[in-house]
């Protein structure tokens, strides 16, 4: 029985041809089994390494197909993109290979291990831009420029071409498995690598079950089917930068409502989490976008076990300087960190009243007072580790019946940001 192919599927034929073209630029990026999670839950679990693609990202893939198709006279007036970090790094690298001048605008929140990066692979053929907080609002700004110096927008996900090139991805784990593949796990910000991989997918392997991934905090696709149209999200929250946009793609979407068959949200902090034990476990650097698929496992428990699952490492470009913020935001997500405002009583011995309700295990993170006029009464800022997040409720229930006066900021988003 023949299977009907929705018209809004990049062609098979296609995908195929940008991976002639891309042969001799991009790395073969290895399928691996990991032992450590096909254990933890009783799946043949596999990691797609796009993180060890040559920008370490699969973002090269759909820049330099898209940018190796345009003719002479657009390549002679240069491109445009707007960018995070990955894509950035894919049009750089390719502007150096095609010899064609770049102009790229970057959010000004971009990490400097992405900026450098882009420099390190535009060898002196791109020139950054930066522009607003957000991928958006750089996303805007890169239109108007494009559309009033008469030069071609590299568009991250939102183009066809772009698309085939990120499909090329399931090309390699398609010739790669040794076994038939039940679940395709593909993290999703303006969704070009889902929609190019589920297109290759829906065709040469049909039963495969195409999983979505979106960080809780910028869920634009699942805005998108809902609606049944895309949606432009009022905020975000840009920590994962790989995939916070505020609006997925209109060829995206239609391919999704085609292909997707379950869709997934993860906390910024899961992602934190994940990072972590990506790094201690199997020596692996992810950035938060990536490190979505495999936090996305736990969802899956009972449908994946006896299971063939891939998960898509999409990209390795994390800043170091940002392993301090992963940390406290997995320890926060754990339930192993919590910061509390505490009013102490101006009194002697009220703070050593308070350090004795703590466990013998538990630390003291931070404290400091926030009436910086008078250290002898007033608020304070107290960050406290716990080594068994099970301890939360004691501790609280001990603070209240001392008649401590507190509150807890983990759970006052607005009090957080200010204070912490």
């Amino acid at each position: 029985m023949s299977i009907a192919i929705p018209t809004s599927l990049i062609p098979v034929r296609k995908i195929q041809e940008a991976r002639l073209i891309l042969k001799d630029i991009i790395v073969h990026t290895p399928l691996m089994h990991n032992a450590n999670l096909s254990r933890k839950y009783g799946a043949n679990v596999f990691l797609k390494r796009e993180d060890l693609q040559v920008v370490r990202s699969f973002k090269i893939r759909g820049a330099y197909y898209k940018m190796s198709l345009l003719t002479e006279d657009q390549r002679s007036k240069g491109v445009v993109c707007a960018s995070a970090g990955n894509h950035a790094q894919g049009v750089a690298m390719a502007c150096a290979k095609l010899d064609i001048r770049g102009i790229i605008f970057m959010p000004t929140t971009t990490p400097k291990q992405k900026i450098d990066r882009v420099n390190h692979f535009g060898e002196g053929k791109v020139d950054i831009r930066f522009i607003g907080d957000t991928f958006d609002d750089s996303k805007a700004t890169a239109k108007t420029f494009a559309e009033a110096q008469g030069m071609m927008i590299i568009h991250p996900f939102d183009d066809s071409d772009v698309i085939a090139g990120q499909g090329t991805t399931a090309i390699e784990v398609l010739e790669d498995a040794k076994v038939p593949i039940d679940y395709l796990i593909v993290s999703v910000g303006g969704g070009g690598l889902i929609a190019g991989m589920s297109s290759y997918f829906k065709v040469l392997s049909p039963h495969t079950k195409i999983i979505a991934v979106e960080a809780s905090g910028a869920p634009s696709l699942k805005a998108a089917m809902d609606a049944g149209k895309v949606v432009v999200l009022d905020q975000i929250n840009g920590f994962a930068d790989g995939i916070a946009t505020k609006s997925v793609g209109e060829i995206p979407l239609s391919i999704c409502q085609e292909t997707v068959d379950r869709h997934i949200k993860v906390s910024e902090g899961k992602m934190c989490a994940t990072i972590l034990t990506l790094y201690n476990e199997e020596a692996i650097v992810v950035e938060p976008a990536c490190a979505s698929t495999i936090a996305a496992l736990d969802e899956l428990v009972e449908d994946i076990r006896g299971k063939n699952v891939v998960c898509v490492l999409s990209g390795g470009n994390n800043d170091i300087t940002r392993m301090e913020e992963i940390k406290e935001r997995a320890m926060m997500y754990e339930g192993k960190k919590h910061y509390f405002i505490v009013r102490f009583p101006q009194r002697a011995g009220a703070l050593r009243e308070f350090l004795d309700l703590l466990g013998p295990d538990d630390d003291i993170a931070r404290f400091e007072y926030t009436k910086k006029t008078n250290r002898d009464s007033g608020p304070a800022l107290v960050g406290i580790e716990l080594k068994n997040p099970s301890d939360f409720q004691s501790l609280t229930e001990r603070m209240t019946a001392s008649g401590i006066d507190f509150q807890h900021l983990n759970k006052s988003p607005l009090l957080f940001e200010m204070l912490v």
